[in-house]
């Protein structure tokens, strides 16, 4: 996990936004301290703490105080509209555009694919 090039904070962030996405971090449950992922991942402590104060600052998670982060009721839905919309401009939105300037029609597109998706 720690290795891409992007800052660790951001990646400890990520990491949290994708457990919560696959379910292995339910909502109302506490996430793993700031002590606990920076051993795990031999991060600083401050470091591992700016990551999940990025997503106390999203609402992501919330802190119980002298207990530890929790994840928010409705964080699952809100990382996966945020994923949703980021994807659109990432991915979609290039594709519609190159599509359209090598004259590929939606109807087209569409059949392209679904062919790319053959097993």
């Amino acid at each position: 996990m720690i290795e891409d090039g992007r800052p660790i904070f951001e990646q400890v962030a990520e990491l949290l936004e994708r457990q919560i996405l696959d379910g292995s971090l339910a909502e109302e449950t506490q996430v793993p301290s700031t002590n606990e992922l920076a051993a795990y991942h031999r991060i600083n402590p401050a470091t591992a703490a700016k990551g999940i104060n990025a997503l106390v600052a999203d609402e992501i998670l919330y802190k119980k105080r002298g207990i530890g982060m929790f994840v928010s009721t409705g964080a699952r839905d809100k990382l996966r509209t945020r994923r949703r919309d980021e994807f659109q401009r990432q991915y979609v939105e290039p594709l519609l555009a190159q599509a359209e300037r090598l004259g590929i029609d939606q109807e087209h597109l569409i059949v392209l694919i679904k062919e790319g998706n053959r097993p």
